[in-house]
């Protein structure tokens, strides 16, 4: 199914995890950075919009090199990064738990695989918006499916990721950038919160 069948909010919604999966895997360049400025922001006194508002008007005028330099700093460092973007690292509570391993098998059951070329584990922050953008976009998968995805594998570590690189004192551009992430995941979360109890059954696992 092509992308024109979406309904106008629907697009939107797998267009901003797309764009917050780009900018979290790598640093944006000059041409992305004017495309951010003319974008229609969300509804402007919503907490994402905003938040929006805050890291258009952090990043406008920004050098790239500035951002790749200090997406560098926290993301991949030259030993340990500051703040790592796997989400599995915010959520596992014992030695036994393997979120990756079943990450991966719900993966496989959507047909979704690793990308050629492509090195880092699935539990990528970026990684997971993705799959988002895709489920929606190109799956169109049903809201259940989707909700399921986002509470099981997204959800929880990915906003404790956002909260860490708030609160890194190397943040800068990319503190409104985790803001901006974070109102998204919790008004995804409240509008799954919605949907009818006869749809609460879970699809997959």
């Amino acid at each position: 199914m092509s992308e024109t069948t979406l309904s106008a909010e629907e697009l939107a919604r797998a267009n901003l995890y797309g764009l917050i999966a780009r900018l979290f895997y790598a640093a944006p360049d000059a041409a992305l950075l004017e495309e951010m400025a003319r974008m229609q922001a969300p509804e402007p006194e919503s907490p994402l919009g905003r938040a929006w508002a805050e890291l258009v008007g952090t990043w406008r005028g920004a050098a790239p090199e500035a951002l790749e330099d200090e997406h560098t700093t926290l993301f991949i460092g030259t030993g340990k990064a500051e703040v790592t973007p796997y989400v599995s690292h915010y959520v596992l509570r014992h030695s036994t738990d393997e979120p990756l391993v079943e990450l991966r098998e719900q993966l496989l059951r959507w047909g979704i695989g690793r990308r050629p070329g492509a090195f880092e584990p699935e539990d990528h922050f970026s990684a997971l918006c993705e799959v988002m953008r895709y489920a929606i976009a190109v799956q169109q998968r049903n809201l259940v499916e989707q909700r399921d995805f986002f509470r099981t594998f997204l959800y929880r570590g990915g906003v404790a990721f956002c909260d860490a690189v708030r609160d890194s004192e190397k943040a800068n551009f990319y503190r409104p950038l985790a803001l901006l992430a974070r109102a998204f995941l919790e008004a995804e979360n409240e509008a799954f919160a919605l949907l009818p109890e006869e749809l609460s059954r879970t699809t997959f696992r």
